[in-house]
């Protein structure tokens, strides 16, 4: 299996709420600190990129942040203007106006042109060799197959023509393995690992696309042994509560009955991780990114991710 940073494309997927921004700005700053010219791409017009790297809105238009790393948000009409301009001639115009109309117009007629749009782009900067690697933070797991089939839909209803050769291209950068994969983030929850499973086995049965990795992210430590839960347990005899109670000026039941909270969830996610590799192709790369107990992702805290991913890696 390709290793996840020698590839050319990523896009990377997952249930809402489960942390696959954080994963996608953390892989493109790790690749870029790697020395690797890297591009994340928010496909999201709603996304929040920006905030992971603390470097100002994006657009369209990559942004370098930092050496060797940009950033771009996509933009349909602005993908569109540009692939009219670089595959059919047509000047740039300032606006599309009726053309654009026109083309949602379409678009919402046959499913898959607005996708053609996402994949062409980034697989566009794959053909060009203008990055070492493109990182896309995707649409959510429930929408990814949709977009990644796109091509290959346009193609089988598009025999011959500019359209069938466009969409050709985009097949062979995403079927290729040692180029393209998808990393999909997950949670050790019930919902985030159910998800994860049914998306593993839909990318194999629906598309040609390989799965490069999953990253189980909000992992909790482990912060006691069975030794210790044992002395806790022992300790929670109520002449035991009082005499520490006692010694430490306050009830401390509440201390132990966290330590219990803590063990407990430890032991559920544990076996919903288990659950996970069960199900996944033993050959699979499955990292691990623990749980950061902070309020907000910003730079550091991407940063605490791609050192993390690093050493998964």
């Amino acid at each position: 299996m390709t290793p996840l940073l020698d590839r050319k494309l990523l896009f990377v997927t997952g249930k809402g709420g489960v942390g696959k921004s954080t994963i996608a700005a953390s892989i493109g700053l790790l690749a870029a600190e790697q020395g690797k010219r890297t591009l994340v791409c928010e496909v999201d017009a709603k996304g929040n990129l920006a905030d992971f790297y603390e470097a100002g809105d994006t657009a369209f238009a990559p942004r370098e942040l930092q050496p060797n790393l940009w950033a771009m948000s996509m933009n349909t009409e602005e993908s569109l203007k540009e692939y009219l301009g670089l595959q059919l001639k047509i000047p740039l115009l300032a606006k599309i106006g009726p053309l654009a109309r026109t083309f949602d117009f379409i678009a919402n007629a046959a499913p898959g042109v607005k996708e053609i749009l996402t994949i062409g782009k980034v697989a566009w900067e794959v053909k060009e060799h203008h990055y070492d690697l493109v990182v896309v933070d995707s649409v959510a797991s429930g929408h990814i197959i949709g977009q990644l089939t796109a091509p290959q839909g346009i193609n089988e209803l598009v025999q011959v023509g500019m359209v069938r050769h466009q969409t050709q291209w985009m097949l062979d950068i995403l079927t290729d393995p040692v180029q393209t994969g998808v990393v999909i983030v997950s949670a050790p929850e019930e919902m985030p690992v159910a998800e994860t499973i049914e998306l593993a086995d839909r990318l194999k049965a629906e598309t040609d696309v390989d799965l490069a990795a999953v990253v189980v992210n909000r992992v909790l430590p482990e912060l006691f042994t069975e030794r210790e839960e044992a002395l806790f347990e022992s300790l929670r005899d109520p002449d035991h509560l009082a005499a520490l109670s006692a010694a430490a000026n306050g009830d401390v039941t509440p201390v132990f009955d966290a330590a219990e909270l803590a063990v407990t969830l430890r032991r559920t996610r544990a076996e919903h991780l288990a659950t996970l590799r069960r199900a996944l192709d033993p050959t699979l790369p499955m990292l691990y990114v623990p749980y950061l107990f902070t309020r907000s992702h910003g730079a550091r805290a991407t940063r605490q991710v791609a050192e993390l991913l690093a050493e998964e890696l």
